[in-house]
């Protein structure tokens, strides 16, 4: 376990030092300088053939960014935390979502949580689908909104979790009787190695790690309800869905601003407004036949997003569109900006964009372009 500390991760770091200091974590906790250091210190662990674990949030996942290539490359099955929180500058030690969406092409996967119990069954999770597929696997919550907040949680039995989640089996050999040299440089084309076998390329690499993402899919999903028939809780596997059957407008987002449209839901639902919502739990993978399933029935879809790629639009709002293109499925999808550096969302704010997009239907006047939600932008 590497461990640096930054708000808001940091009360996790001091809680796991405490379980390892007080014998009831059997680990080896590597303080480091800095969080280059602490994937750095991962990597090689896990390579030795150690179950690892880290945190961070914010500029410290940033700082972690070449080692996150890295880690995915290795094919190392990597479980980390990004309690998610805005990124400097200027800086805030408040929430949204910028810091994880910016490394989603780092080839990790990320799984958003929307509250705590499913922040520890998700992480139990992650090992088992990171050791089957050797893809690192990042698990994402929102910072202060869910790590500094109070709520019961039940803590799985430990040989209950032991049954779930075999034995870490490392892909990698070191060896003194057998020495060989791990990452070496590659060139662009396939060659033999000093044995004579014909080895990957680069590119080959790449598209090896790729596939090992398509195959995921059906992981995560399996992963998930092994674990609900197990433990006896579902969060959805790479979505949820509330009240989506019958469906006209549908609400779309990550995390805990998901769980907020849940309130906002109710809230349509009791004006006579068919509304639902599609909770984006694994955002890399993609869940593209998941979404193309569940907006299949929808007139309007909101995306609802704590961050935004600079110059377009949401990250997740594209995605949307690419998974629905060439489907069948139309419906026009409204992109919302919100809560960026912890500014506050509520439910009736999200419930009035809902508003907005059934009197866009009706023929009412509202440009179909990404907005900012409770922001002033004159």
């Amino acid at each position: 376990m590497a461990a640096y500390p930054i708000t808001p991760q940091a009360s996790l770091s001091e809680i796991l030092s405490r379980y390892v200091e007080g014998g009831e974590l059997k680990a080896e906790y590597v303080r480091v300088e800095g969080e280059h250091s602490a994937m750095t210190v991962c990597i090689s662990a896990s390579t030795v053939g150690a179950r690892v674990f880290t945190a961070t949030s914010s500029n410290g996942l940033l700082y972690m960014h070449e080692q996150l290539h890295w880690a995915a490359g290795s094919r190392l099955p990597i479980v980390m935390c990004c309690v998610n929180r805005g990124v400097g500058a200027p800086w805030s030690i408040f929430n949204d979502q910028q810091d994880s969406v910016s490394q989603r092409d780092t080839g990790w996967i990320q799984i958003y949580c929307r509250d705590n119990q499913e922040i520890i069954d998700t992480i139990i999770q992650a090992y088992r689908i990171a050791e089957q597929v050797y893809i690192p696997v990042m698990v994402c919550y929102d910072g202060f909104v869910l790590s500094h907040t109070m709520m019961p949680v039940h803590i799985p039995d430990h040989e209950q979790v032991r049954r779930f989640l075999p034995p870490y089996k490392p892909h990698t050999i070191l060896s003194p009787e057998d020495p060989r040299t791990i990452n070496s440089v590659l060139f662009p084309w396939r060659r033999e190695n000093p044995q004579g076998v014909l080895c990957d390329g680069y590119m080959e690499m790449r598209y090896k790690l790729q596939a090992a993402f398509e195959t995921a899919r059906t992981v995560i999903a399996d992963t998930n309800r092994a674990f609900a028939e197990s433990f006896g809780r579902d969060h959805g596997g790479l979505i949820w869905t509330y009240m989506t059957d019958d469906a006209e407008l549908v609400m779309t987002g990550m995390g805990s601003i998901a769980a907020e449209a849940v309130a906002a839901t109710d809230m349509l639902r009791a004006e006579g407004i068919k509304a639902g919502v599609v909770g984006i739990r694994v955002f890399r993978p993609f869940p593209k036949d998941d979404v193309v399933r569940a907006f299949s029935r929808a007139h309007a879809i909101l995306a609802f997003e704590k961050a935004i790629s600079y110059g377009y639009e949401g990250a997740l709002c594209s995605d949307l569109k690419a998974a629905l293109y060439g489907t069948g499925v139309n419906a026009p999808i409204h992109n919302y900006v919100a809560g960026l550096g912890g500014r506050d969302v509520k439910p009736r704010e999200l419930a009035e964009a809902g508003r907005n997009a059934v009197a866009l239907l009706e023929g009412q006047t509202m440009k179909n372009e990404t907005r900012w939600l409770n922001c002033y932008t004159g």
